[in-house]
């Protein structure tokens, strides 16, 4: 590099030509022109006899400058010059450590990071100097050996950002011993700019002592999401920024299971500010649907929260047997348990006093879990439907009182001390008994046990061989407190215990609360990896299912993940061998988030890495390599040295008269080819187009589909169908063509049988004469499927409002159209070709429309209804174009909602049965006459 410019070169041997240039000034000068050729008739000699100009002896000083400047810019060239903005690397012998965080507040700038490292490696290698290098985020298994910036290079290409805080201190084994065994010349931290612990800080001082550190900073940290919170008004989440991060509004969106956006908040920071809130302020039923909150925007997995059953708020159910609750609300156990489950819960109390009553009433508001207050026995026909309730996944929790201590139904976990209460059910202690600490398989595992919680009087259980694997609380002198069991895909919980202060003082205590919320969080997650079918909590792992990434998206698990034991999950927490994302299986599962209530971003200081250390900002700029420049400048220079030469050569002369002839031919050519297309039709080729359309859909079957001007929707349409053309080729004997995409407006439609048409909520409604062309093609016997392509916001029951299906509606309006009802399930599309009973596309959810036929029900020797010809239209919303789209290579292009092959088969399947519905009509209808025909004609 020169002393006073930022300027390299990758082979600075190369300048040493430079001192040559003084020879080939030498030899330039002896070197005369080529001498100039004039032709020699006698009347060319006597008009020329008075000139007297002559050709030089020597080059013009000129021509030999300008062969000098291309000389010496050919040897800069090729020396490889190259420009630096900005040197972030102080050169000095010996190996050069390169660390790198690759935690998750490196994904915003991550690109920077990868570009600064591969720049410092490269000039490494230029100067032949090894390298050490090492990522934070990868632990301490890695090589902390010198090696090639090329190698280097190579493990810095394979790494990501990790969707877990920098672990530097998990380096601190290996960079000791990288330090024995080689001393590093140079340091080059290139850091996200968060704090980190002073260990590290102290172990890299010390191995670094008298060598320069540059600690690379000043990246954008991304933001990060914490706090997650449910209350009875709104879903809260708390944003964080690093302090350097400046950005004032945040727009936070929350997500389902789908993908899709269910509502946005916005956050504003203060003045100064890390922290702030954002809410979402929705109904308790619509707050159940998210499982998803994130920043818009930001990439980066500590901005993202998972939202699992725990977080969900319960709709919750309570009865009471005690007759005066109404009249007196402060001595109601009703009392304790609703100031306890408000906060993260929706309580329901039923209108009607009679429980007969008062259970289905609560069962048909939809709650999750029902709780008894001292309910002694239940009427039978309640006892049959709530245990119905329970053993299709709700979760009953039942209180001790006095009427339970005499006598109870079957809905209980554990069978009570039958006799008096002296005796049996209630038991008296003159010395209260304290709370045992919870058993480890326990949902309150983990919860603190205080010991002011004491405990008078409780209904006894009937000691047998399963009752502690039943029991979730215990006494000290190991009586049962809590017992639960599973019923089926539901629960059943026994508090021993008044939900009032009068047999203990547990509804007075913080644990209680602790208990009801956890109780809760368990309600109506699957049980087969939470609960063992004694309703005990398995004492199983918890695998993963789908982590985040980096960058906060949901990809497949790696092979390194350890499992999470069910018992200890709240206290799981991420990292390399735990990462952030959802862990369990599709019929139940938890959420691991990254950023807990007490992270923070804090800005880095390297204070402790000691005076040898400091701070520099990342490059702006990438260095440029200047040889491009350099070849096209002498590039340049040679189509200048050869203008002169032809100049200097008489080359002007024959030039002209070259001019003058080829401007006669090219004029004669213009004027030939203007009158050889003059008379041309301009639809000439038009026509051909469409008579060759014409004649390759008269000769082979097609599929067909409508253009709406949308690329996106034309390219999957053409997939699509491209897809069930293969499939059609594969699985049946038709083989039709290549898919033909058709213009609505000006096409004949008359060359096929079924066409296929995206709605697209943003195209005009079609011109009178184009909706004439469709009514035309459809009372011909033609097929339209209108695809509304909306099957998430359409509904299912009928016409949605949705823009596709007020567009479609806009469309159908002046057609004339026929009454339209799912397809039946006796009629013959399910049954064209494959027995089908539902029709998905890429979704499933909408059901598939068609003409309406009289006949209410099949008659009992015609299972098949037949109706009079083929509907005239289809109409769905599950996109059966995506879920058919392949690509070239035969990958398919969009996944299925859900992510089914299954379903993705019988949308193949559902497309065949449609075509060869429009093909053949009702001819599958017609065969199931066969076997009384036969039988007539033998007669």
């Amino acid at each position: 590099m020169f002393a006073s410019l930022p300027l390299t070169f990758t082979a600075p041997w190369v300048l040493s030509a430079l001192a040559l240039l003084p020879v080939i000034w030498w030899l330039l000068r002896l070197t005369p022109p080529r001498p100039q050729q004039i032709a020699f008739p006698p009347t060319r000699l006597l008009l020329d006899i008075d000139e007297h100009d002559e050709t030089p002896q020597r080059s013009p000083w000129w021509l030999t400058l300008l062969r000098l400047l291309l000389a010496a810019i050919l040897i800069f060239a090729l020396a490889g010059p190259v420009w630096r903005a900005q040197e972030p690397v102080a050169s000095r012998d010996g190996v050069l450590w390169l660390l790198i965080d690759n935690g998750w507040t490196s994904a915003t700038s991550w690109e920077d990071q990868v570009r600064t490292a591969e720049n410092i490696l490269t000039e490494a290698e230029q100067n032949g100097q090894p390298v050490m290098f090492a990522a934070t985020a990868e632990g301490p298994n890695q090589g902390f050996v010198p090696e090639s910036p090329a190698a280097a290079l190579e493990t810095l290409r394979a790494l990501e950002p990790r969707p877990y805080p920098p672990l530097r201190s998990e380096l601190g084994i290996g960079l000791r011993k990288a330090a024995q065994e080689t001393p590093p010349g140079a340091v080059v931290w290139l850091s996200d700019g968060t704090a980190t612990n002073d260990a590290f800080l102290e172990t890299l001082a010390s191995l670094t002592e008298g060598v320069p550190v540059t600690v690379l900073t000043g990246l954008q940290t991304p933001l990060g999401l914490k706090g997650l919170a449910n209350d009875t008004e709104a879903l809260s989440v708390d944003v964080v920024r690093h302090p350097e991060n400046t950005t004032p509004v945040v727009n936070v969106r929350a997500l389902d299971l789908k993908g899709l956006v269910l509502a946005e908040s916005t956050a504003t920071f203060a003045s100064g500010d890390v922290e702030t809130e954002a809410r979402f302020e929705l109904p308790s039923e619509l707050r159940n649907d998210i499982a998803r909150v994130e920043i818009a925007g930001e990439q980066a997995a500590g901005a993202v929260q998972l939202v699992d059953d725990s977080w969900r708020r319960r709709t919750v159910g309570l009865i009471s047997g005690q007759s005066g609750d109404l009249d007196q609300p402060l001595l109601s156990p009703l009392y304790y348990l609703e100031r306890a489950l408000a906060p993260f819960s929706d309580i329901r109390r039923p209108r009607d006093s009679d429980i007969a009553a008062a259970v289905p009433s609560l069962i048909d508001q939809g709650i999750s879990v029902l709780i008894l207050a001292d309910v002694g026995r239940l009427p039978d026909t309640t006892a049959i439907e709530l245990g119905e309730w329970v053993q299709s996944g709700g979760t009953l929790v039942r209180f001790a009182g006095p009427r339970t201590a005499g006598g109870t139904d079957e809905l209980i976990p554990v069978r009570l001390r039958s006799g008096d209460r002296s005796l049996g059910g209630s038991l008296s202690w003159k010395q209260p008994q304290h709370l045992a600490p919870f058993p480890d398989a326990s949902p309150f595992s983990g919860l603190k046990v205080p010991a002011e919680v004491t405990v008078n009087r409780q209904v006894l259980a009937e000691p047998t061989s399963d009752l502690p694997k039943r029991t979730w609380a215990m006494l000290e002198d190991g009586t049962p407190l809590v017992t639960a069991a599973q019923s089926g895909d539901g629960s059943i919980v026994l508090f021993h215990v008044t939900a009032d202060s009068s047999w203990s003082n547990l509804p007075l205590s913080g644990v209680f609360l602790n208990m009801l919320r956890r109780i809760l969080s368990v309600s109506n997650v699957a049980q087969a990896s939470e609960t063992a079918e004694d309703g005990q909590p398995a004492r199983s792992v918890l695998p993963p299912l789908r982590l985040l990434d980096g960058y906060g998206r949901f990809g497949a698990p790696p092979v390194d993940v350890t499992p999470v034991s069910a018992g200890n999950f709240r206290e799981a927490f991420a990292s390399r061998r735990t990462p952030p994302g959802l862990y369990g299986s599709e019929d139940g599962f938890r959420a691991l988030n990254l950023m807990q209530a007490e992270n923070t971003l804090q800005p880095l200081n390297i204070e402790a890495l000691g005076p040898d250390s400091e701070t520099a900002p990342y490059p702006a700029t990438d260095p440029l390599d200047l040889r491009a420049v350099f070849f096209t400048l002498a590039f340049l220079l040679i189509i200048a040295d050869a203008i002169a030469v032809f100049v200097l050569a008489g080359g002007l002369n024959r030039l002209r008269l070259k001019t003058r002839m080829a401007s006669v031919f090219g004029a004669a050519a213009l004027a030939t080819a203007f009158l050889s297309t003059a008379g041309v039709p301009d639809a000439f080729a038009q026509s051909s187009s469409d008579d060759l359309r014409a004649l390759e859909s008269t000769l082979e079957t097609r599929l067909a589909y409508v253009l709406t001007g949308v690329p996106e929707v034309d390219d999957a349409s053409a997939a699509g169908l491209a897809g069930l053309t293969q499939f059609l080729s594969e699985r049946t004997a038709l083989e039709p063509g290549a898919p033909v995409a058709i213009d609505i407006a000006r096409d004949e439609l008359a060359f096929y049988s079924l066409l296929y048409w995206p709605i697209d909520p943003s195209a005009d409604k079609p011109s009178d004469q184009t909706i004439a062309r469709i009514d035309t093609f459809m009372r011909n016997g033609g097929t339209i499927l209108f695809d509304t392509r909306d099957h998430i916001n359409a509904s299912t029951t009928g016409f949605g409002s949705t823009p596709a299906t007020l567009k479609l509606r806009e469309i159908l309006e002046d057609l004339d159209v026929p009454p339209l009802e799912p397809v039946p399930p006796d009629h013959v599309l399910t049954k064209a070709f494959y027995l089908l009973d539902t029709f998905p596309g890429r979704y499933s959810t909408s059901p598939l429309w068609v003409e309406s036929l009289d006949e209410a029900t099949a008659r009992g020797d015609r299972p098949v209804r037949a109706g009079d010809g083929v509907s005239p239209l289809m109409i769905t919303g599950n996109d059966f174009a995506s879920a058919w789209a392949i690509t070239p290579t035969g990958e398919f292009m969009f996944p299925t909602v859900p992510n089914n092959p299954i379903q993705r088969d019988y949308a193949f399947r559902s497309g065949v049965n449609i075509v060869m519905y429009s093909l053949t009509g009702n001819y599958k209808a017609d065969q199931v006459h066969i076997p009384a025909l036969l039988e007539r004609l033998g007669q």
